[in-house]
């Protein structure tokens, strides 16, 4: 670490002051500028405007808000550099370099000061707002913020409507000036939808310029702090931070000193640096978790997909209708999932091919009537179901040496779940299980609060440190996205927060390059549980009269192990689909979920993606490589691998027919002797993929 601080104290009593930070590269510029007493910035890259005069502040409830009539009381500088290393992730050793400017400011009236952090590193720019301790701003109200993102021109963007409870969206790709929620076919499958306005949309939003630069817009540590939406002027090509409102319209509810979260701007002219960026993590305080001993990478199974395709149900009656009351001494239909004898079929499957762990839901009581009704007391996340006998499941999977996977699905009754969180865990603990899955379908309670409001925020992040008191794991559904919360506590391994894989199931599912969107923009902000590999594709080999499918090949479920990073992934399909097809098995099984080293090979948002990373503490490889709709073809350099150090490489690839609509299960498997020196062509289906693994010869 090598900081270097100097500090200027002085008073700029003239309407106009500029002050300038650059990257460490100094290819991004970032002007900070007072104009008539109003905070404003630019940013360039490589001398090229990317965002224009912007304004900045803050609107407080019932007082004077903080956006004008400043003065610049002074400013510091500081050089900041280190290299961290992740509990779990994408590479072993995180480097973190920026430069950063501090200015603070001074209301004159009022008197109130407001610092404002501006961070320039290689791949983009962040500020923060600082709240002082001061005599006059002790508690405080925000209504709304005034920071502006002015754009140089009509970008083609990557966006999905600005939703306060939802991000499970396809991505729409337009130019800026065609956002329009109102032009959207809704009939998606979501089942709760509180879209902010006709022109919002949400963050992190991914966008190309005409002279193809790549810019995205997001934002970082969002703690004590609600979701910011992006208000879109789709004339002046303006976007307006749009932070979600609590059930009575306010913003957040602050005590100085504090800080808002960070607004980020990434900008390069390769996708790659985008996408492989850690600029996110770096902006969120280290682990707070002393001994993380305790939290290790787990590929799982579970009894899941089964209920996605109708085969068996969450609830016990066997009803699959979430909003009937059920009588007190329910009646089995025999399609009742997470039966004792079901578990353990599934404990064996994961035991036989050395998976780390088996998830199961609809184990506990109230999956009869759970949904719809805004119901307060639904679950209680300690009792299971009489077919379920949790006791002798974990005493299998222990002789098993096979680790369970709880589950908690609320609701969206969090006050309900609060109330309960601590005897939850107690009942983990008892069992064993080291990870839980927790779920947050429908309105929330407390009734009017929004997924992506402060409250939640709050709870999200509370229930993280909670499970590292019991030394637990989270993996979040249906939770506000993650915005790199996961350096300060590892133990929130992964989360949802996105349109997952089981939408293929059931609705109009997920388009091709649905895939190639979410590394640029979902997962920017930590690992995703987005439950690859399904080998049958098609619905309709559980009902012929289903049309639903899954809208990729068979390789290209195998390629989303290497391009959706998740240290917890699952091998998602039923054990029987697997085993119809051991030798495309193979890769799912031999596949790591924790990495040495990561390295972006091709990337363009929509279209394309092809990476590859060498597993932790061993010489193997993965490389996965996937497209859109289109056929593609390339050819990859193998010089990421040891100089002189002979590989197997395992190709997984679209057979010569293959098609993700017309002939989606057509895959080839080649296996070929390489070296660092060799090339590899990738042949990719439209809607396909290829999967390759590296094994060094000895």
């Amino acid at each position: 670490m090598k900081p270097i601080f100097t500090f200027f104290l002085t008073l700029f009593a003239g309407t106009l002051f500029a002050q300038n930070v650059q990257s460490p590269s100094k290819n991004i510029s970032l002007d900070f500028k007072l104009v008539d007493g109003k905070p404003s910035y630019t940013v360039a890259y490589k001398t090229k405007p990317v965002v224009l005069q912007s304004l900045m502040g803050l609107k407080l409830k019932e007082t004077t808000d903080l956006a004008s009539d400043f003065v610049v009381d002074g400013f510091a500088n500081n050089t900041f550099n280190e290299s961290w290393k992740p509990v779990l992730g994408e590479q072993s050793s995180i480097v973190n370099h920026y430069n950063e400017m501090t200015v603070a400011l001074r209301q004159q009236k009022t008197g109130r000061k407001l610092n404002i952090i501006f961070r320039v590193f290689d791949e983009g720019i962040a500020f923060r707002y600082d709240f002082p301790r001061q005599t006059d701003l002790n508690y405080f109200i925000i209504s709304d913020e005034v920071t502006q993102f002015n754009l140089t021109g009509d970008h083609k963007v990557f966006w999905i409507p600005g939703d306060y409870d939802s991000q499970e969206y396809v991505y729409n790709e337009s130019r800026l000036s065609e956002i329009d929620n109102d032009k959207l076919n809704l009939n998606n499958g979501i089942a709760l939808k509180t879209i902010g306005g006709r022109y919002v949309v949400q963050s992190p939003l991914m966008m190309k310029s005409q002279d193809k630069l790549y810019l995205n817009i997001f934002e970082a540590a969002v703690v004590n702090y609600p979701v910011m939406h992006l208000n879109v002027d789709t004339k002046s090509l303006r976007l307006n931070a749009q932070l979600v409102p609590n059930a009575i319209g306010d913003k957040a509810y602050l005590q100085a000193p504090c800080v808002s979260p960070w607004r980020t701007i990434m900008v390069s002219d390769d996708a790659r640096d985008i996408v492989s960026s850690k600029m996110i993590l770096n902006l969120n305080d280290p682990s707070k978790i002393d001994d993380t001993s305790w939290i290790k990478p787990m590929k799982y199974v579970g009894i899941w997909w089964e209920m996605h395709v109708g085969k068996s149900t969450w609830d016990f009656a066997g009803s699959q209708n979430a909003q009937n009351a059920a009588s007190k001494d329910l009646i089995p239909s025999g399609k009742h999932g997470a039966t004792t004898a079901n578990t353990m079929r599934y404990i064996d499957f994961a035991a036989k091919n050395g998976f780390d762990g088996v998830l199961v839901e609809g184990w506990n009581v109230g999956w009869e009537d759970w949904f719809g009704n805004w119901k307060e007391e639904v679950f209680d996340f300690v009792t299971p179901y009489p077919d379920f006998d949790i006791k002798a499941i974990t005493e299998y999977a222990k002789s098993k040496g096979v680790k369970m996977i709880m589950h908690h699905e609320t609701s969206g009754s969090v006050a309900n779940y609060e109330r309960r969180l601590d005897r939850a865990f107690d009942n983990m603990k008892q069992y064993g299980y080291p990870a839980v899955k927790s779920g947050y379908v429908g309105r929330i309670i407390p009734r009017g609060e929004f997924h992506d409001g402060q409250t939640m925020v709050n709870h999200f992040n509370f229930v993280a440190r909670r499970a590292a008191d019991y030394k637990i794991m989270v993996n979040s559904h249906e939770s506000s996205r993650p915005t790199g919360y996961g350096r300060t506590y590892p133990n929130y391994i992964a989360a949802e927060a996105a349109r997952g894989n089981e939408f293929n199931a059931w609705s109009t599912g997920n388009p091709p390059m649905h895939e190639t969107i979410l590394p640029f923009t979902r997962l920017l902000g930590g690992p995703m549980d987005y439950t690859p590999g399904i080998f049958e594709i098609k619905m309709n080999v559980y009902d012929a009269k289903k049309t639903e499918q899954v809208h990729t090949t068979l390789t290209k479920q195998l390629a989303l192990y290497i391009t959706m990073y998740s240290p917890l992934q699952m091998a998602a399909d039923l054990p029987e689909n697997y085993e119809k097809y051991p030798d495309a098995f193979q890769f799912i099984k031999d596949v790591a979920v924790d990495w040495q080293e990561s390295k972006y090979l091709e990337a363009e948002p929509g279209d394309y993606l092809t990476i590859v990373r060498k597993a932790k503490n061993s010489e193997q490889w993965f490389l996965g490589a996937i497209t859109d709709e289109n056929a593609r073809k390339s050819t990859i350099s193998l010089d990421f691998l040891t100089k002189g150090q002979k590989y197997k490489a395992v190709i997984y690839e679209d057979g010569n027919d293959a098609d993700w609509q017309k002939n989606p299960k057509a895959y080839k498997i080649r296996t070929v002797e390489v070296t660092s020196k060799s090339k590899i062509n990738l042949v990719l289906a439209p809607g396909g993929g290829t999967a390759v693994s590296f094994e060094p010869v000895k």
